[in-house]
């Protein structure tokens, strides 16, 4: 006797793994608007900057579903360090007096810290990656 397929294994694996890293940049943003509303100073901040780079990676995810996780976090770490660094230009405050979004996106002012907190996100983004990925990979039995 035949088994039917799945519908788990009818659905591309690249679709899966793009609705998958959208619900979790949903996640990611609501958990910075979370941090940013419950917290302040140093802590909203930081935690901001790891969720930066984690959206970052999420992104990437996104865009190339079949990224391995440590080339995305890698990925995700070079953007945010090009991103502070620029600041260092003085381009990205002149960008934000102009738009806010470019703001939110590019920040205004150099701040060493945020390369370590950035580091944070990117290891963070990547063991979440590596785990989601061995968690789907493990075969399921049905109830």
């Amino acid at each position: 006797m035949q088994e039917m397929p799945s519908a788990r294994s009818a659905i591309p694996r690249e679709a899966v793994v793009r609705a998958t890293a959208g619900a979790a940049a949903v996640v990611t943003v609501a958990a910075g608007l979370g941090v940013r509303a419950t917290a302040g100073g140093d802590v909203a901040k930081y935690a901001g900057d790891a969720l930066y780079t984690t959206l970052i990676h999420i992104l990437v995810t996104v865009l190339a579903p079949r990224v391995r996780h440590p080339v995305a976090a890698g990925i995700a770490l070079a953007v945010s360090w090009a991103v502070e660094l620029a600041q260092l230009t003085g381009v990205p405050a002149e960008l934000a007096l102009r738009s806010t979004a470019a703001r939110l996106v590019l920040g205004s002012t150099f701040n060493a810290p945020d390369l370590f907190w950035y580091a944070v996100g990117a290891g963070l983004a990547w063991a979440a990656h590596s785990r989601l990925m061995a968690w789907s990979a493990t075969p399921r039995t049905r109830s």
